[in-house]
């Protein structure tokens, strides 16, 4: 059956946050007195942030996240801008009727100020940040909300995703999924999750779709 319904990640997917996440953890690690290094700084991209700062230090996690957020929203506009051929591509895919939704871990005001920014709010009624869902990605939850809130048909729904959460989530969702060629992890490390397609262009979609 024919993808009808594209559920995309934000972060890394859509638009390219890679370098705020870094610059906000560093922040985040400066004022806590802690050092890290970029290629780790890498591997905490993805997870809800509160679990990723309780690894680190439980007692003072609520503490980090805030402080992380507080750079995060403030650097924003200076970093942030869509990956290429990315507005171009969604708006095709909207054009020709396919059901689009934003699936993310990330808290809506961050996600508003990227779509609005990048000028892909338009194309987004459906998005369902880490503030909609008792369970966040690799959860089931978030993807299930979405096709929920579409009345989308799991076997013609494909959640896009530069992360293994965005993986894992959509297989357990029973959906088809599609890893992105440009994760700022590397393409080979999310084809260990054995995503249904690789994209090495947001193009791609465009084939797939048959649009």
């Amino acid at each position: 059956m024919s993808i009808r319904t594209i559920l995309f990640d934000l972060d890394g997917t859509l638009i390219d946050t890679n370098e705020l996440i870094i610059a906000s953890f560093i922040h985040t690690f400066h004022f806590y007195n802690l050092d890290f290094s970029r290629e780790e700084i890498i591997e905490f991209n993805g997870p809800p942030l509160v679990d990723t700062f309780k690894k680190i230090n439980p007692i003072q996690a609520d503490a980090m996240v805030q402080t992380y957020r507080e750079h995060n929203l403030q650097e924003h506009d200076n970093y942030v801008i869509a990956f290429p051929n990315v507005v171009e591509t969604v708006s095709q895919l909207k054009d020709k009727g396919i059901q689009l939704a934003i699936v993310t871990t990330k808290m809506r005001k961050s996600v508003n100020k990227g779509l609005v920014l990048t000028g892909l709010d338009s194309f987004f009624s459906t998005v369902i940040t880490i503030d909609d869902v008792n369970h966040p990605k690799p959860d089931a939850e978030p993807v299930l909300k979405a096709m929920r809130t579409l009345q989308a048909n799991p076997e013609t729904t494909l959640m896009v995703g530069d992360n293994s959460h965005d993986i894992e989530s959509g297989k357990n969702a029973g959906v088809q999924t599609a890893g992105v060629a440009w994760s700022f992890k590397g393409k080979q490390r999310l084809m260990e999750y054995e995503p249904t397609y690789m994209l090495e262009d947001i193009r791609d979609l465009l084939v797939l779709t048959g649009v």
